[in-house]
């Protein structure tokens, strides 16, 4: 094995928890699946600032951190309760470090055909409709961190909607990290199959106790079959010491509609790529986020949206609130291929620095090669008003509270698309909390 492979493979023994070519369990296809991914993330290794997408994030805390993957037994929580939504109903399946925790689960009145459990579960019953599905969208070939939760994956979130099946209840996928006898690592994995005609809201989040280390490597898997429609939901509250890395990647047939809120309000460093392929014609996807970040964190959004079927649209919006010496990343991405006209897409990114220390870099990007299209995008920078600020002091609002309300008014048009109350009730405490907006220093 070249040396490269061997000083990798250390990452795949500390944060897979085993040797590369070491044996496995699972199916056939499964163990040739995560020697592929294993080989590859040790060719790889951990992406540094010379590559391109990783220019403006530094992920070598991540390398520098000694990360043990918890094993089951030390993965036992009493309770999620400070972890969960007050007032959300339905259906809830939960992971402590990537394991799954059936005493905090609950699955019950769910149509007929409709399958929310755990991917062991879905490999055991039906191991062909899986394997169809699994690693095929979320490629590891050029993507350490995908090729490195391939390499880990054994169990994770399965989600299967037959055709015409209707949830009227959030699908709610709760991931919980915990680090008290040092730094942990996991690797959630979320497979979601929507049908013909179905229609579900799902909620992916993230979450683990204050101020303790791990790193969360997650990956999400999303299929939207003809005139499928998912209403997505990713919240990411992890602790203010931790390292989150995900990557989303959703692949929607004819007709289908996909929208995705992403929040982000926890990590110290967080990065999050959300990627669609509308591959069907009439297709329509959105991608939606807010995040809130002080102190030192870094908060990286990476959005592609791949236009390569004709009359498709898409929307974009995302908004970065960034305080004390927070910094955030935008890099959006708009394919249109030469067989994809009469394409609509949208693209806004705009960022409120509450702090003279807070530093954002954005880039909004187009890449059309189709002739009959209309394309936008942008990007805006700025800070609160100061005659705004006056305006309400004058009128007796206090300091803090103007500065509020103007935060608030900042972030409104994301908050009010987001249809799960509790979710959205959750975010307006965040915004409006002093500890959300005020400014620190170090």
């Amino acid at each position: 094995m070249p040396d490269v492979l061997v000083a990798n493979n250390s990452y795949l023994r500390d944060f897979v928890g085993k040797d590369l070519g070491e044996p496995t369990e699972g199916p056939r296809w499964l163990q040739g699946l995560r020697a592929a991914a294993a080989e590859r993330f040790a060719a790889l290794g951990l992406p540094t600032r010379r590559d391109e997408e990783f220019r403006f994030t530094n992920v070598s805390p991540i390398a520098e951190t000694p990360f043990r993957r918890a094993c089951r037994e030390t993965s036992q929580l009493a309770s999620v309760a400070e972890f969960d939504y007050a007032g959300l109903t339905g259906s809830r399946l939960v992971f402590v470090n990537g394991h799954y925790a059936p005493e905090h689960s609950q699955v019950e009145g769910l149509p007929k055909g409709v399958l929310i459990g755990t991917l062991a579960e879905a490999m055991a019953a039906d191991s062909q409709m899986v394997e169809k599905h699994l690693g095929h969208y979320a490629r590891f070939q050029n993507h350490a961190f995908v090729a490195l939760n391939t390499a880990a994956l054994d169990d994770g979130a399965f989600v299967f909607l037959p055709r015409n099946a209707v949830i009227e209840e959030p699908i709610h996928l709760l991931f919980v990290s915990t680090a008290t006898a040092g730094p942990t690592v996991s690797h959630p994995r979320t497979l979601i199959l929507a049908g013909e005609n179905s229609q579900a809201t799902v909620v992916e989040s993230y979450a683990g106790p204050a101020d303790q280390v791990y790193f969360t490597n997650a990956v999400t898997e999303i299929v939207c079959a003809e005139s499928a429609v998912v209403d997505h939901y990713k919240v990411q509250r992890e602790s203010q010491a931790a390292f989150h890395i995900a990557t989303m990647q959703v692949e929607m047939a004819r007709g289908s509609n996909f929208s995705s809120h992403s929040v982000g309000l926890g990590g110290k460093l967080v990065r999050n790529d959300a990627n669609a392929l509308l591959g069907g014609e009439g297709g329509e996807c959105t991608l939606n986020g807010v995040y809130l970040a002080n102190g030192r964190q870094l908060m990286d959004n990476h959005t592609a949206i791949d236009h390569a079927m004709p009359h498709c649209n898409s929307h974009e919006v995302y908004k970065g609130i960034l305080d004390g010496h927070a910094r955030g990343v935008f890099n959006g991405k708009i394919f249109v291929r030469p067989d994809a006209q009469k394409t609509d897409a949208k693209q806004t990114n705009q960022t409120l620095l509450l702090s003279g220390d807070a530093q954002m870099n954005t880039k909004p990007q187009l890449e059309i090669f189709a002739d009959d299209v209309r394309c936008t995008h942008g990007a805006t920078i700025g800070q609160l008003s100061a005659d705004a600020l006056f305006y309400l002091r004058a009128r007796g609002i206090p300091y803090d509270d103007a500065r509020a309300l103007l935060t608030y008014a900042f972030a409104s048009d994301i908050v009010s698309r987001i249809k799960v109350e509790p979710i959205r009730a959750q975010l307006d405490h965040a915004l409006l909390s002093e500890r959300a907006l005020e400014g620190l220093t170090e």
